[in-house]
């Protein structure tokens, strides 16, 4: 039958509420379970297995470990249920893949409210073992006597009832009697005076001596080859732990039809001591070592050491040799990837959260919660069933105040979470995890510089923790469970040691310096370890009010080289309206409208530029950024002088963007086909403004094809002596477009280092002046390229980049003008004018006229060429009759 929710039972007066414990998934548990027995009763069953060898490695052991609250014990609570009877195995879960072995399961709580000691467990042990009807002479000798040493005048019965044992084992009261007949034959065999209860007191000499003599009237005992040594042993506690060999010897004695393989579900193994403490520890892996033909299931916060070498002295058999089983994947990270004996237990999926909650609380069949308060739930758990069942005590407690419980309701951080994380920390480990919760992503480095300490060993230890999650590709590798960071940043801590709001902000400011100290340490420049400093130092600025200090250059960095990695932070939990309310929230959102432009219409990164700016919250130099990249979107939109003005702003600011202010006016004066003023500015930029790349885009204007390519590639030669990756890319795609009009199969070449280049980088305008080159070297040949540039032009208008409209249908001209389609020439040159009605790029429509050879119509504003409008017309001519004269080869 299903277990029963008392708790919950006992919350409500509604007596029709039905409150049952509710379990879901671990289906892959139960399958690693299931493989690892068949795999286990395969070896014992083997001819060459002996359950007396004390050097072999050990596989008799399988560990699930997680965060509190993960479902441990109800997962180890299950597993017993389900080998004892079929009957109480979840539906979920399959049949066991050994029916041919009979399992005998016993689970031990070893957590500290269940106040099991050593001596419990090997009674605990003994008494499943009870159910098989039959002594264990070997064990229940040396038990005898270690009881009347360390319990004189105390019967073992009475024991077993005042301790709750017992009744807890069907077959409990049988031991007494089991263990008086392995002392009966004893006495029998060795002819001993004196009542049966006795006989092991007054003959123990005697017993020790016919074993080591191995006579024949003690065979039965003989064959246990190190009996007689621990009955010659101080029957102390220490000696108490070796003697689980003699039971495991006598469970390898009886006949096959009388035999079962015990399967020992040890669970809380957390609770058993600390990194430095670990005697419980000790004596319990001696009995999972001396028992070879036992399985034991070991459920726990943290995952076990004991393949490590490093426990050398501490634990009686450690290494990677004794356990195999329990070596991780990485032996310089501990915790990256769990072996196959060694298996983390993940968080429910949203799915599995949902049906959790359905289940929990039920009436007339139905879910009590309703679905809108199920999926906030869910939502908020990430999938801790923890954090599910004190949202249902929350839910059952709202509703005794009388009223129906809201999704509002659960906006909450529960305070238990925290006491349930902290429980078994050392203080320093405390520190270190309230400082690193300041952070979403955190190295020991940066951990220990976080808390201000002198030493890596809390932060070690804490990686260790189930409630750290690592991914091993990230610039730093660890972080908190999102659930457990959330409360211990939110809920109100209770513990002795709890942090005031000073303490938090002293710590802010101790992660925020750290970060910068990770930052300017960053020699190489790495992308990722600049995005990863930003997104945490704004959180934090912004959160705890600090100044921007070194943000500012981190954020010019940023923008330095055009790649645009997402940057976003979450909405703080103190502001509703949504809107700016600090100098790190308008650096956040210049940032995001900056790097969101690639993905958005320019309108829209216009509009949140000019909000920022209007809000007066970010400094002169940081409002220059804002101003700059407002200039270019309104450049792109076609606003002209609204740009040029904002670029000459910046330009005459003399600030870290006054070249690219530069680069941006002499765009200005290109777009408006005033290419001598372009070359001259060209001129003052250098490499700061990107002086080539300008050029080129002046040349490939001019027909004047070689120039232009040779001007891209000696800006992407710069670009990569730089490490200018975005400006590598951007080069790149313009040099494939320039070198599309006069060699198409070159083209090839550059367009596809051009896609290789963009591929891992957030280029809108790059990437369409690919495309466009694409649909340019193929100008003449693919019938289909109207279409497809039907299809880009869709594209644009999303993206909101005037210019690239332009441009494309510049090379929609060019196909037509190769084919001599003179109607649709026509009509792409009526539409280049539309495109260019605002006086940008008109130079466009004398270009398509260049290349059909046509007269300027007398409406057309002429452009200020570099060498005369009768050179550039013969060579855009050239240019179409080249493709013509190929195309004509080619049929």
């Amino acid at each position: 039958m299903a277990r029963r929710d008392l708790r919950t039972l006992f919350s409500s007066n509604d007596r029709s509420i039905s409150a049952d414990e509710a379990f879901t998934n671990r289906q892959a548990q139960w399958r690693a379970v299931t493989a690892c027995l068949a795999e286990h009763i395969q070896l014992v069953a083997g001819a060459d297995f002996n359950v007396e060898d004390l050097e072999s490695p050990r596989q008799n052991i399988l560990v699930f470990h997680g965060v509190g609250g993960i479902g441990k014990s109800t997962l180890s609570r299950k597993i017993e249920a389900s080998l004892a009877g079929s009957e109480l195995r979840p539906v979920q879960w399959e049949s066991p893949s050994h029916p041919e072995a009979r399992t005998l399961p016993v689970r031990i709580d070893l957590a500290r409210a269940a106040r099991t000691d050593f001596e419990r467990v090997i009674l605990t042990i003994r008494l499943a073992v009870a159910a098989l009807g039959r002594p264990m002479p070997a064990f229940d000798l040396a038990l005898r006597r270690y009881w009347e040493h360390n319990h004189p005048g105390e019967p073992i019965e009475d024991y077993l009832r005042r301790g709750g044992l017992l009744s807890r084992f069907s077959a409990a009261a049988a031991l007494p009697q089991q263990i008086q007949s392995a002392l009966s034959d004893v006495a029998q065999a060795l002819l001993l005076p004196g009542t049966v209860g006795g006989a092991l007191g007054h003959g123990a000499g005697a017993l020790i001596k016919a074993l080591r003599e191995r006579r024949q009237s003690v065979r039965a005992l003989a064959g246990c080859s190190r009996l007689a040594d621990l009955l010659e042993a101080e029957p102390d506690l220490e000696a108490l732990s070796f003697y689980p060999h003699l039971l495991a010897w006598d469970l390898a004695q009886l006949p096959a039809g009388n035999s079962a393989l015990p399967v020992i579900l040890l669970d809380a193994f957390e609770d058993t001591g600390d990194r430095t403490h670990r005697d419980f520890e000790r004596l319990l892996q001696r009995i999972v070592w001396l028992m070879p033909n036992a399985f034991f299931v070991v459920t726990g916060r943290n995952r076990l050491q004991w393949a490590e070498t490093s426990l050398e002295g501490q634990l009686d058999w450690v290494g990677p040799n004794a356990w195999p089983g329990l070596v991780t994947d990485d032996a310089a990270h501990p915790r990256s990837g769990a072996s196959g004996r060694q298996i983390l237990i993940g968080d429910f999926s949203p799915d599995d959260c949902e049906e959790y909650l359905a289940r929990r609380l039920s009436r007339d069949g139905q879910p009590l919660i309703d679905a809108p308060v199920r999926r906030v739930i869910a939502e908020r758990s990430h999938g801790l069933p923890l954090y599910l069942d004190l949202s249902v005590m929350r839910y059952l407690e709202l509703r005794r105040g009388g009223r129906q419980p809201q999704v509002t309701d659960f906006d909450h951080d529960f305070p238990a979470l925290i006491a349930r994380t902290l429980s078994d920390l050392t203080a320093e480990e405390r520190h270190v995890l309230r400082s690193v919760s300041l952070l979403s992503a955190f190295s020991v480095p940066l951990a220990t510089k976080a808390a201000s300490m002198d030493h890596d060993a809390p932060a070690l230890r804490l990686i260790e923790r189930p409630f750290i999650r690592e991914s091993p590709s990230g610039t730093w590798p660890f972080h908190i469970h999102d659930l457990i960071r959330s409360a211990i940043r939110n809920a109100e801590d209770g513990s002795d040691d709890r942090w005031s709001q000073q303490d938090w902000q002293r710590a802010a400011q101790r992660a925020f310096h750290a970060l910068e100290e990770e930052w300017r340490q960053d020699l190489r420049r790495d992308r990722t370890v600049l995005v990863g400093c930003l997104q945490q130092g704004l959180l934090l600025a912004r959160d705890f009010g600090l100044d921007l200090g070194w943000l500012g250059g981190a954020a010019f960095q940023y923008v330095a080289d055009s790649i645009w990695e997402p940057l976003a932070l979450p909405a703080a939990r103190d502001t509703s309206s949504g809107g700016l309310q600090t100098t790190a929230d308008a650096l956040v959102e210049t940032l995001s409208a900056i790097a969101r432009r690639q993905h958005e219409h320019r309108e829209r990164t216009a509009s949140r530029l000019s909000a920022v700016l209007a809000s007066g919250l970010l400094t002169d130099e940081l409002a220059e950024l804002a101003t700059y990249y407002l200039a270019k979107a309104q450049r792109d939109l076609g606003l002209t002088d609204d740009s040029r003005r904002g670029m000459q702003r910046v330009a005459s600011a003399g600030g870290r963007l006054a070249f690219a202010a530069g680069r941006g006016l002499a765009h200005l004066s290109r777009l408006s086909g005033d290419f001598p003023a372009a070359v001259d500015a060209a001129g003052r930029l250098g490499w700061e403004g990107r002086h080539q790349r300008v050029l080129g885009d002046v040349w490939w204007v001019q027909g004047d094809m070689d120039r232009a390519a040779a001007a891209y590639l000696a800006a992407r030669s710069e670009a990569e002596q730089h490490g200018a990756v975005g400006e590598t890319a951007m080069s790149q795609a313009h040099l494939a477009f320039a070198v599309a009009f006069t060699d198409p199969a070159q083209a090839d070449d550059g367009l596809d280092l051009a896609d290789r280049l963009l591929l891992r980088l957030s280029l809108r305008s790059a990437e369409m002046t690919a495309r466009i080159a694409a649909l340019v070297r193929e100008a003449g040949y693919a019938a289909d390229l109207p279409d497809r540039a039907a299809v880009l032009l869709a594209e644009i208008d999303v993206s909101g980049i005037s210019y690239a409209a332009a441009k494309l249908q510049l090379a929609l001209c060019f196909h037509h003008a190769v084919l001599d389609a003179r109607d649709e020439l026509a009509a792409g040159i009526s539409l280049l004018h539309e495109l260019t009605r605002s006086g940008d790029y008109a130079y466009y429509v004398e270009i398509a006229h260049f290349m059909a050879d046509l007269p300027l119509p007398p409406n057309v504003a002429q452009a200020r060429w570099i060498d005369g409008e009768r050179r550039t017309r013969e060579r855009w001519r050239n240019i179409v009759m080249t493709r013509r004269n190929r195309l004509g080869t080619a049929r």
